[in-house]
C-alpha cells in the first residue's frame, strides 16, 4: 500500500441479501433424486440383495440339502418313524421352524439396515 488509503465504511451489521450456505437434509436429497440420495439409495439396494441372497443361499441349503442326503446316503430313505419315512416328517415339520427362523433373521436385519439409513438422514 503506497499510503492511499479508501474512505472509512462503518459497517453495521451483515449484508441481508447474501445467502448461506445450506446442507441438504438426506432426506430431501433421497426424496428428489439428486446424485448423494442416489448414492444412498445404491447402498441401501446393495445391502438388502445382499441380505436376500444370504437367505436365498440359506433356503437352498436347507430345501437342497435333503434330497441330497438322500442321493448320498441311500440308507436314509429306508429309515421309518412309525412306519412313515423320515423324509416325510423332515418335509412337513422340520422344515418350516426353519424357514420362520430365516424369514425373522431377514427381517430383523432388513429393519437394522433401514435404520441405518434413516440414522444417516438424520444426522445429515
Amino acid at each position: 500500500m503506497s499510503g492511499q488509503h479508501g474512505a472509512r465504511v462503518r459497517v453495521t451489521s451483515s449484508r441481508r441479501g447474501a445467502t448461506t450456505a445450506r446442507r441438504r437434509p438426506l432426506a430431501a436429497s433421497l426424496v428428489e433424486q439428486t446424485g448423494a440420495g442416489e448414492l444412498y439409495l445404491r447402498g441401501l439396494l446393495r445391502a438388502q440383495l445382499r441380505l436376500a441372497l444370504l437367505v436365498l443361499a440359506g433356503l437352498a441349503l436347507v430345501l437342497g440339502g435333503i434330497p441330497v442326503l438322500y442321493a448320498v446316503l441311500p440308507a436314509a430313505r429306508d429309515v421309518r418313524l412309525a412306519g412313515v419315512p423320515v423324509v416325510w416328517p423332515v418335509l412337513a415339520v422340520l422344515v418350516y421352524p426353519v424357514l420362520v427362523a430365516l424369514a425373522a433373521w431377514y427381517t430383523r436385519a432388513a429393519t437394522r439396515v433401514e435404520r441405518r439409513l434413516s440414522a444417516t438422514a438424520q444426522e445429515r
